[in-house]
């Protein structure tokens, strides 16, 4: 009689197929619960989870062992669509149009203002145009967000007249700062609190809590940014002159070439300098990002 064959004994433990089912079941139930649990969507929590996905599939997920932060933080402007409309609405009208400008820093979103008279000459009273556009930025940027805002105060080179009040113009950065941080929270704060009378009488919003003044940081600049910048120029402008001298010196030019080539050159530093005081009449707010340092 033929040899019956034996069974074939299955393998023992749970199948292989199935472990990377259970695993699969496992992630997807993971992931709904992640959507549910973000139902009501926290825009800049939920592009810190789609940071942490991309930089996953991207083959370097963070690590505490790194150091540092382990996700990017959303910048404020793309994460609330409204501030960004509001912004460009404001940057593009006719009035200010060239006059802001809006960028992504490290420390958050930096709005610089600038090519204006916010001040009169060693002054750190605010002008009228000044009022206008700090009214329809700071409406803005204060009332749709709950950041800290930073706000940096700026000279130029010019030194002081001995009769100024300020001893220096660090003293003059430290009060124009100021300035725009007090106009933000008395003026402006009393402006829209006429404005919007129903919204708080209802409870639908807090002006005390928007135009806290603990959320507004002064940071004087003073004349230090541009005459770092005004430094740079010199550096330029001493750089041509030697090469001129140089070609005086072996004769490849005459000495009433060299005259003309200097004057323009100290013609073409003054007119840059210009430029560069033009440049710091200024204002910068950043927006901080939340958890920074203040």
């Amino acid at each position: 009689m033929p040899k019956r064959k034996k069974k074939e004994e299955a393998p023992r433990g749970t199948p292989g197929w199935m472990v990377s089912w259970s695993d699969m079941t496992t992630l997807l139930l993971t992931f709904f619960v992640a959507l549910i649990s973000m139902s009501t969507i926290n825009p800049g929590k939920f592009q810190q989870v789609v940071v942490g996905i991309q930089t996953v599939f991207k083959g370097a997920p963070p690590s505490v062992l790194s150091g540092g932060k382990t996700m990017s933080p959303e910048p404020l402007i793309t994460s609330n669509p409204g501030i960004r409309r509001e912004l460009i609405r404001i940057k593009q009208s006719a009035k200010f149009k060239g006059k802001i400008t809006v960028k992504e820093v490290p420390e958050g979103t930096l709005i610089s203002l600038r090519d204006m008279a916010f001040f009169a000459p060693g002054s750190a009273r605010l002008t009228t145009a000044a009022k206008e556009i700090l009214s329809q930025i700071g409406g803005i940027i204060i009332e749709h967000t709950t950041n800290p805002l930073k706000i940096f105060g700026f000279t130029n080179d010019i030194p002081l007249p001995p009769t100024s009040r300020y001893a220096s113009n660090w003293h003059l950065g430290a009060a124009r700062a100021a300035s725009v941080a007090y106009f933000f929270t008395h003026e402006l704060k009393s402006r829209r609190a006429r404005e919007r009378a129903v919204d708080i009488k209802l409870g639908r919003f807090d002006i005390d809590r928007a135009y806290d003044p603990q959320r507004f940081i002064p940071v004087a600049v003073g004349e230090k940014a541009i005459i770092a910048e005004k430094q740079n120029l010199k550096i330029e402008r001493d750089a041509k002159m030697e090469m001129e001298k140089s070609k005086l010196e072996r004769g490849t030019i005459t000495k009433e070439q060299y005259d003309s080539a200097v004057s323009q050159i100290m013609k073409e530093y003054v007119n840059k300098v210009s430029e560069l005081r033009a440049k710091y009449r200024r204002i910068d707010i950043l927006i901080l990002r939340k958890g920074e340092s203040m």
